[in-house]
């Protein structure tokens, strides 16, 4: 074959593929994500409410007029020593007329018993006078046998209960007096005062602990029923965070879990770990109207207090907690991920290629999804596929067709 044949065919050769590569569809431009391992967490988030650990609740121990409060909210307190209230006895209350009346009635009643009484008494004791004289000249006659013994003993007999009678008027005299007494309170009132001028003795409570006022009923100064709250007790650097996580999510939850406080105002991240799981859920209804079981947890902070100033009771934070880690794991992005067949499957870039594989895949965290079986590490793997992409569709790299034009 002469040369001239030779650059003929060749020409006609190159011609051909030219117009083949022409009429095959385009490469679909796709980002492509190495399989790698790593670190890796499954974390659940909510939000949870700061809260003093352990609270101290004041409250009155009688009922009486409590002083206005000499503490305030805020101001630090020590234990047996700095008094958070004081109780004096209430003031009687107003009388109306008619009550006015009927207990002056009382009081000229009880006078008029009194005088009776008196009176009684005095009967009696000259009566017992009288026999007692008549007994010592009984006695007298009798012992020199002018009179006969038995006259004596009547005369003793009749002694007896003279001074018995004398007692029972004494003692009706002092419960007339008492009978008056009460009486006469009756008509005390706050304009009248008592007799003995105003109230000294009070009942002063102190703190039952060292820590800091958290919450006042009422500073000012009021009437107090026994058992009735007056204010809170507590330490606001002893924090623990109430969370209240959904009862899927709170399976995984065991006390000791590692957890993250984020969004709490400060510039660093807190630490803290479950310290309680409570074995009851309860019902809340959500922002859209969903009925939610949610299970309350309680964590402890462990970020020391001078790394966390300004957080207070009551505060509001956003809780991390890792339910399951590992540091090194086999893992994709979740976007590689599709279901085919029931079965979890991605795309693996196989010589410009799109090849698919059926993947087992293990816990899933945020973005990233473990892999089990199924692909290798360093395959690079095609993230977000498209309805374009199927098995053996030529692919590119979407970057390097961004360099390239």
């Amino acid at each position: 074959m002469s040369l001239r044949s030779v650059l003929v065919a060749m020409i006609a050769a190159a011609l051909l593929g030219a117009l083949v590569w022409a009429l095959l569809p385009a490469p679909v431009l796709v980002e492509l994500v190495a399989v790698s391992r790593g670190p890796m967490q499954v974390t659940v988030s909510a939000e949870g409410i700061t809260r003093v650990r352990d609270t101290w609740r004041v409250t009155a121990p009688v009922t009486g007029e409590a002083q206005r409060s000499p503490v305030h909210v805020g101001d630090a307190v020590t234990a047996r020593e700095t008094v958070v209230a004081v109780i004096e006895p209430a003031e009687p209350p107003f009388l109306d007329a008619r009550a006015r009346r009927l207990a002056e009635a009382s009081v000229v009643e009880a006078e008029a018993a009194v005088r009776l009484a008196e009176a009684s008494l005095v009967r009696a004791e000259t009566e017992l006078s009288h026999l007692e004289a008549e007994l010592e000249r009984t006695r007298a006659l009798a012992e020199r046998g002018t009179r006969a013994p038995t006259l004596l003993e009547d005369a003793e007999q009749a002694v007896r209960s003279a001074r018995a009678g004398r007692d029972v008027a004494q003692s009706d005299l002092d419960m007339r007096r008492a009978t008056l007494a009460r009486m006469q309170a009756q008509l005390e009132g706050p304009e009248t005062g008592t007799a003995d001028g105003p109230a000294t003795c009070c009942v002063e409570i102190t703190a039952p602990r060292t820590g800091v006022v958290l919450d006042l009923v009422d500073e000012s100064a009021r009437l107090v029923t026994a058992g009735e709250d007056l204010m809170t007790i507590g330490d606001p650097e002893d924090l623990e965070i109430r969370v209240d996580l959904l009862s899927s999510d709170a399976i995984g939850v065991v006390p000791g879990t590692r957890a993250r406080i984020e969004r709490w105002g400060g510039d660093r991240m807190l630490d803290a770990e479950v310290r309680q799981i409570e074995p009851s859920a309860f019902t809340r209804v959500s922002a859209l109207g969903i009925e939610e079981q949610r299970v309350p947890l309680v964590l402890d902070i462990v970020t020391p207090p001078d790394a966390r100033k300004g957080l207070g009771d009551r505060y509001r934070v956003y809780v991390t907690l890792v339910t399951w880690e590992r540091d090194d794991v086999l893992q994709v992005p979740q976007s590689a991920l599709f279901r085919a067949a029931g079965d979890w499957a991605l795309f693996v870039e196989t010589d410009g290629r799109a090849a698919a594989r059926t993947v087992t895949v293990g816990r899933m965290s945020g973005d990233w999804a473990e892999i089990v079986s199924g692909v290798a590490e360093g395959a690079r793997v095609i993230a977000y596929p498209g309805a374009s992409i199927e098995e053996g569709t030529r692919i590119e790299p979407r970057q390097k067709a961004a360099e390239g034009s």
